[in-house]
């Protein structure tokens, strides 16, 4: 396609809660760390390189019985969560403005664990029972 000259009407979406398609075989609680798997499927948060940060799942959504993409999960994007503080490799005061790192779907750590692990986002606040993740 070339470049308009002329006005355009685009769509857009604002983006504060979107629809993934789940991959198969799994389940995704509410309230849990939603990634996108290598094939850009959700997955639920876990300790993997390949992952990416999706935000927060508005609701359960079970999909073991299903192929790639048979439903979909609501996910909650564009604000702050509060995550577990992972107490092997916790995130500290030192980690504030800086990225954090997947560990499971509730819990971010505050390094990479050797590569392992994939980055959930920034640290904008860390409280005594958790860590603000934007």
């Amino acid at each position: 396609m070339t470049a308009t000259i002329q006005d355009r009407n685009t769509p857009y979406r604002h983006g504060e809660l979107i629809v993934a398609p789940v991959a198969a075989g799994v389940k995704i609680p509410a309230g849990t760390i939603v990634c996108a798997s290598a094939a850009g499927f959700a997955v639920p948060g876990a300790t993997a390189a390949t992952l990416a940060y999706l935000g927060m799942a508005d609701a359960a959504v079970d999909n073991t019985a299903g192929a790639d993409g048979a439903t979909g999960v609501p996910i909650r994007r564009g604000v702050a969560f509060k995550w577990a503080n992972d107490s092997g490799d916790p995130v500290t005061q030192a980690s504030l403005g800086r990225v954090c790192y997947i560990v499971d779907n509730q819990t971010v750590a505050k390094s990479n664990g050797g590569n392992t692990r994939s980055p959930a986002g920034i640290v904008v606040g860390i409280d005594a029972d958790g860590v603000w993740v934007n």
